[in-house]
């Protein structure tokens, strides 16, 4: 059995087959999906959905792009929603260079006060880093460091995942130090990924969970196409292939990482 660790099932993208793509992803063996909140609206939403859908769970946040306005309010109505019962985690959180959409000096606050809010509620931290490595690894390592530590979100196996990892190997066992996973996606498939089948072999594999970030990041060979949460069998197949191990092993290992990652059963 597969987990889904990151999608966007709220997305208009899903609104004229959302119950058949949920199916579809039960045949394919997904037996858990975490949708993935982007702002108060979505992340609304997500939690509409895990109520829906029994296999379904939520994680509420700000996206980086998202942040403007970002103040006291937002992050008051972000507690109470993290609230709920069917939310795991914060996120999708951190910082975001290419689309240049909030300035920098807004991005950081909203998401050290995230980060802040994860600790205080005991949920792991879902990580968005594009084109930031160096400024989210200083963000992460002051919030690991210096206001982590004593809150009951310290004490859990872990404490949060970096999505759709674009790093390097020393910023992954750097991540680790912070109690993090690794979050693997679509592009791993991709013919031209070189660099990232290289890295995949050398990263833990008790550290490393699977994601489609539907309906994005579609893996070959439906890329260019609408990605769905069925399609994580494919990462993991390529995980099998880079690993060489049974597809079932990746399914079995990744699964029981992302289940103490985000402490569902």
């Amino acid at each position: 059995m597969l987990i889904d660790s990151h999608c966007h099932l709220d997305l208009p993208h899903f609104d004229e087959d959302r119950d058949e793509m949920v199916a579809r992803a039960l045949e394919a063996g997904v037996e858990t999906i975490i949708t993935i909140g982007i702002d108060l609206a979505h992340s609304r939403a997500a939690i509409a959905l895990a109520e829906r859908y029994p296999q379904v769970f939520a994680t509420v946040g700000i996206h980086p792009n998202d942040c403007a306005g970002f103040g006291p309010e937002m992050l008051a109505e972000l507690r109470e929603l993290a609230g709920h019962p069917r939310v795991v985690g914060i996120g999708e959180i951190g910082l975001d260079y290419y689309w240049d959409r909030v300035p920098v000096e807004v991005q950081k606050p909203a998401f050290r006060a995230q980060l802040d809010l994860a600790a205080e509620l005991d949920l792991p931290v879902v990580i968005h880093d594009r084109e930031a490595h160096d400024d989210v690894r200083a963000e992460l390592r002051a919030w690991a460091q210096d206001r982590l530590p004593g809150t009951p979100l310290s004490e859990k196996p872990f404490t949060g995942v970096l999505h759709s990892f674009s790093g390097d190997l020393d910023m992954a066992e750097e991540a680790y130090e912070w109690g993090f996973v690794i979050g693997i996606s679509g592009p791993v498939t991709f013919k031209n990924a070189r660099s990232l089948q290289a890295l995949v072999p050398r990263l833990r594999r008790d550290r490393l969970i699977i994601e489609t970030d539907a309906p994005y990041l579609t893996p070959h060979p439906y890329r260019g196409k609408r990605n769905e949460p069925a399609y994580v069998a494919l990462v993991a197949e390529k995980l099998a292939e880079l690993w060489a191990m049974p597809s079932a092993e990746v399914a079995a290992q990744t699964t029981a990482t992302a289940r103490k990652l985000f402490g569902i059963g």
